[in-house]
């Protein structure tokens, strides 16, 4: 079982997800960063892995209370093998996707998996044209065989696609801009990818 705020021990398998399209406009489903399964991993952690993941978990936690104290409380955080996943509640799709952009700005991180639940759903419009434009643009990065698709979050809320990650080129994030940008329910497209050359904290 999952702990709260902590970081996984080495013993416990890694992270595991299987992202659902629940078009059934439930608000548990509201605006979902699409995520394709994470292998679960057999082995155990070396302790550099270990201690690379305490780093993240630690410069993530003081992110929060720079940017977003009330994610010290609402937001359970693990790291698994520079896998960050984000479990509990936040009040509005922005606050989501601000946790999302915060992890991948830390160096180390190989992913995010953000399963946070929006508490406040009155300002979305169309739930199920978000869920389905979020898993189109997953199902293109990961037919693209020159497009390392788990380095990117996804989040679509109102028709503004949000795109946080790690891009290997430009052409790269080019290309998942492109995507994005030609999305049946884009309306617009906000990028905050950022390349393996910049520098990360």
């Amino acid at each position: 079982m999952l702990g709260k705020n902590s970081v996984t021990s080495p013993l416990i398998t890694a992270l595991l997800l299987i992202s659902a399209l629940a078009l059934s406009g439930c608000a548990g489903a509201v605006v979902g960063v699409g995520t394709a399964a994470v292998a679960a991993s057999t082995t155990e952690k070396g302790f550099s892995t270990s201690v690379s993941d305490g780093v993240i978990f630690t410069k993530l936690k003081d992110r929060f209370v720079q940017t977003k104290t009330s994610f010290l409380t609402s937001v359970d955080v693990t790291v698994n093998d520079g896998g960050v996943l984000f479990t509990g509640t936040v009040k509005t799709p922005e606050d989501k996707i601000l946790a999302t952009k915060l992890a991948w700005e830390i160096k180390g991180v190989r992913e995010v998996i953000n399963e946070l639940q929006v508490t406040d759903t009155t300002s979305i419009k169309d739930i199920a044209k978000d869920l389905a434009a979020s898993a189109t643009l997953r199902g293109k990065l990961i037919a693209d065989s020159e497009v390392s698709s788990l380095n990117y979050s996804i989040d679509v809320v109102n028709g503004i696609v949000y795109l946080s990650g790690v891009a290997e080129s430009v052409d790269e994030m080019n290309t998942v801009v492109s995507y994005a940008e030609n999305l049946r329910f884009a309306q617009e497209v906000v990028n905050y990818i950022i390349l393996q050359k910049d520098q990360r904290d």
